[in-house]
């Protein structure tokens, strides 16, 4: 019987990266329209708008600190790097092909993309004057501050994680607000357009559970994870405990 299930259990593991549906769950128009569901922007001028050029001054004295590196590698790094300490498990792609398989086609864009473009909120740092944490690009400059992007991709991933692991829901939805914090510690987003980007990801995962491929691949990867829970290498204890200890200084 063990067999059997360890059979079943390798086969949906391999389902999921050989699948030919390798594009977005939702098609473009399936998407929940953001600019009817997300608050607009601080206007100009509000006490809203003043605070979060405030938040963006006060932050830039933790550059240099362990908390701005890690804003710094929450750039560009990726979701089960990112997350190791969170799951207590080291994996990637070729370790957990259907979990990765997972993630990648999942998106926030087709949300994120049109409340950028109606509003062009500038960046914090085209405000007032202030370094960050990655370079100050023209692509950059001219891809709206709000909302954010990398907090919507990071809040909907944190989402799909603890679904896939309940037993470390807490320490992967901590993780997932932090990244999205750590935009405002590097600077290159306001409070505001942090907190609309969790808005985002919330929203583009409410409506990825009605696209049965995602839940089949929700299925898929819980199984792969559950077989590798025994044998996956554990992140460093020791790096661990250093990222909690940054981890704790909030940008507001």
């Amino acid at each position: 019987m063990i067999r059997v299930v360890g059979a079943a259990v390798a086969a949906l593991m391999l389902a999921a990266p050989q699948s030919p549906d390798t594009g977005a769950y939702l098609a473009p128009e399936a998407y929940p329209d953001g600019m009817a569901i997300l608050p607009p922007p601080p206007p100009p001028g509000s006490a809203a708008a003043a605070l979060d050029l405030k938040i963006f001054r006060d932050t830039r004295r933790l550059a240099g600190t362990q908390r701005w590196q890690i804003a710094t590698d929450d750039v560009t790094n990726d979701p089960l790097r990112r997350n190791a300490c969170a799951m207590h498990m080291v994996l990637d792609a070729r370790r957990a092909p259907a979990l990765a398989h997972l993630l990648d086609r999942a998106a926030t864009g087709p949300v994120v993309s049109r409340v950028k473009a109606a509003y062009q909120v500038p960046r914090p740092y085209l405000r007032t004057n202030g370094e960050i944490c990655e370079p100050k690009t023209a692509h950059l400059a001219g891809n709206g501050d709000y909302p954010s992007g990398h907090t919507a991709n990071g809040w909907m991933e944190a989402l799909i994680l603890a679904e896939v692991m309940p037993e470390r829901a807490t320490a992967i939805l901590a993780r997932g607000r932090a990244y999205g914090e750590s935009r405002a510690i590097c600077g290159s987003h306001s409070r505001s357009a942090v907190e609309a980007g969790f808005m985002a990801g919330a929203v583009v995962v409410a409506a990825l559970h009605g696209a049965p491929a995602f839940r089949r691949d929700v299925e898929a990867a819980r199984a792969e994870v559950a077989a590798l829970a025994a044998s996956a290498p554990r992140p460093d204890e020791r790096t661990c405990a250093a990222e909690a200890h940054a981890l704790a200084v909030r940008p507001w």
